[in-house]
């Protein structure tokens, strides 16, 4: 038998997104007058998130997911705080040895600026 804890820690893992399918379900049930609660309840979905489903699908009028955001620019900050003595050039091969990114000098240089870093 599990734990409350270990039920609440089940339903809130934020490394997977939600399947096409339970998206359409929780827009179903929202349009069949269910309550967040309810939808929340019977799909074993947080409430935010079902409140966030519905209120995407509102605004915008569709379900699609964003893509996520790119490691690259996290591994690029992550690179140049520890060895900031490093040429553009040196830092797009760590780039694609780690991620595997194809980018230029000049965008890691542009991106670099963007954030703060000069010189």
């Amino acid at each position: 038998m599990q734990t409350d804890y270990a039920k609440i820690c089940e339903r809130m893992g934020r490394s997977q997104e939600l399947s096409e399918f339970k998206r359409s379900t929780v827009i179903g049930c929202h349009l069949c007058n269910k309550s967040i609660h309810e939808i929340s309840l019977l799909l074993n979905i947080p409430q935010s998130t079902v409140g966030g489903i519905i209120t995407k699908s509102k605004q915008l009028g569709t379900m699609a997911t964003k893509p996520r955001s790119e490691r690259g620019q996290h591994m690029l900050k992550r690179t140049v705080c520890r060895r900031r003595k490093l040429s553009a050039e040196s830092i797009v091969k760590d780039l694609q040895a780690s991620c595997g990114l194809q980018i230029s000098s000049t965008a890691v240089c542009r991106e670099l600026h963007r954030m703060g870093f000069h010189g």
